[in-house]
């Protein structure tokens, strides 16, 4: 086929839909991957859809329309990645794959206003992103890496102070951010930083602590 033609054809609307989908198909994979909440379906109506509005903005004509139009499109997307984000215990997950919609839609729009170079540059840095600095924040978890520990005591002072003297003898830098007192119970929840080995050490001697009644990380 004809470069020319190719060419030609993703400047028109159907051309950067299909663009979209491509791309959007190719972010959303990854994240289909691992599983992740908004994965290879989410992700590619993201893109289709803030492309769509971006065309329809532009077809418009009016500046303070294709602005507004705009700002909907963010909006939206904010109350989309607000819904990806959730608290699986003690920990809050979801902000990759939040920022990854977020990003999707950029891309969207992007295509929408046929942006192409900017969209390849963008796509080609999210995915390296996605893909590589997972095994480069391996490293840096293993230098240091922050848990959340909540840890559940009987209403004892001295016991409280033992498991937190544990947390210094393994090295782990550790802070209160919480603590509720129930009828005979003490909770506390920890952030500590420390090397990932540490942590390990630490779990294998919370498991044979016997002056707490459970815990959770």
């Amino acid at each position: 086929m004809d470069t020319q033609l190719i060419k030609d054809f993703i400047y028109t609307e159907e051309g950067k839909l299909i663009v979209a989908l491509i791309v959007g198909g190719i972010i959303g994979a990854e994240r289909e991957y691992r599983s992740k909440a908004a994965g290879f379906r989410t992700v590619i109506l993201v893109t289709l859809g803030s492309c769509l509005f971006t065309i329809l903005s532009i077809k418009l004509g009016s500046i303070d329309d294709k602005s507004r139009i705009a700002a909907n499109i963010v909006t939206g997307i904010g109350f989309l990645g607000a819904g990806a984000i959730y608290r699986d215990k003690i920990s809050i997950r979801g902000i990759t794959t939040a920022t990854t919609i977020w990003i999707s839609a950029a891309i969207g729009m992007a295509i929408g206003c046929g942006q192409f170079s900017l969209t390849i540059w963008v796509t080609c840095i999210a995915m390296t992103i996605l893909l590589s600095f997972s095994w480069f924040q391996r490293i840096i978890d293993t230098v240091n890496q922050e848990k959340m520990y909540k840890i559940t005591y009987d209403d004892q002072p001295d016991h409280i102070a033992a498991v937190e003297h544990l947390f210094h003898l393994h090295h782990l830098t550790c802070f209160r951010v919480k603590q509720i007192k129930h009828k005979d119970e003490i909770v506390i929840v920890y952030t500590a930083n420390g090397k990932e080995k540490q942590h390990g050490l630490f779990l294998n001697e919370l498991y044979r602590q016997n002056n707490i009644r459970s815990f959770e990380v």
